[in-house]
């Protein structure tokens, strides 16, 4: 099958590349076909197309281009529909029809694994419980969450940040001062000039960082094990420590001699401390202090 996909002397697969805008990677892997492209939308509708055509078994250059061009339009659909779903599921009226269209878009973006559409509703959503508790315009800020993330669906596109290209969209569209401040804010670009973008900060923290919401990448999670080992490491009297459990344990190894009980006990309160001031991470993180004195004596 991998065969008929590239085709003879290559012809398929550069009929596909240049109907769908994609990079084809076939290798030994057995079963799979890799499509690359920093256009998610793009990515999806090459994936779509391959199994239409792998599924049809009839793969030559004028098939490819029928089908990509129906399988096109039928992503252009389920945009819509999606974005239209979001708005509802949501309860943010009156959006322009750009941003529901870019809203679809971000159904098939992922950041760290975590699907950018949902978590913009699970960000509005936590907004809206925030700022009823503390007496703030729920519609408002359920806007705010829910249109924070808008300039992912084009940043492949756009020269800048996501936040920026994001309050530029929407700057455009006519969005109040408030939405704006808290779409080019939430990573504190720019400074807050409303209670609503630090309500978006906190929920996008805690949508971010909630057990579950992201897949890290194999260098940030790398990263995270050497920044802990780092902070427990500086402390006087520590002579090893080691990040285990995926990074939600430091195990710290103490010398004896230079540490009691209690300077052990304040050693693990302070690096906890230092982990939760200095670190980003989802769940908890256990620190756990080992003392041990040995005395060995030889009998000749």
């Amino acid at each position: 099958m991998k065969g008929r996909v590239i085709g003879r002397e290559g012809r398929n697969i550069r009929a596909f590349e240049k109907a769908t805008g994609v990079d084809v990677i076939v290798d030994d892997t057995p079963g799979v076909v890799v499509v690359s492209s920093f256009d998610p939308v793009r990515r999806e509708v090459a994936r779509r197309t391959l199994e239409k055509l792998i599924t049809d078994g009839r793969i030559h250059p004028g098939r490819i281009e029928e089908v990509a061009e129906q399988t096109r339009k039928e992503v252009e659909r389920v945009i819509v529909e999606t974005g239209k779903q979001a708005q509802l599921e949501s309860n943010v009226p009156g959006l322009h029809r750009k941003l529901v269209d870019l809203l679809g878009r971000l159904h098939f973006r992922t950041s760290y694994g975590q699907n950018v559409l949902r978590h913009s509703i699970e960000v509005a959503y936590l907004c809206q419980v925030m700022a009823d508790e503390l007496g703030l315009d729920g519609r408002l800020a359920r806007r705010c969450g829910l249109l924070h993330d808008i300039g992912k669906a084009v940043d492949h596109e756009v020269e800048g940040g996501h936040p920026q290209i994001g309050a530029d969209i929407c700057r455009r569209l006519n969005e109040r001062p408030e939405v704006l401040n808290a779409i080019a804010g939430h990573h504190g670009d720019v400074e807050a000039t409303s209670p609503y973008t630090i309500l978006v900060m906190a929920a996008d923290a805690i949508s971010a960082a909630r057990p579950g919401g992201r897949r890290e990448s194999l260098e940030r999670y790398i990263q995270r094990l050497e920044q802990l080992e780092q902070n427990a490491s500086k402390h006087a009297g520590v002579e090893q420590a080691y990040a285990i459990q995926a990074g939600r344990e430091i195990r710290v190894i103490v010398d004896a001699a230079r540490l009691d009980d209690g300077s052990s006990a304040k050693l693990a309160r302070d690096i906890a401390k230092e982990v939760e001031e200095e670190m980003t991470y989802p769940g908890e993180v256990r620190v756990t202090v080992l003392r041990e004195l040995r005395t060995v004596e030889y009998a000749r």
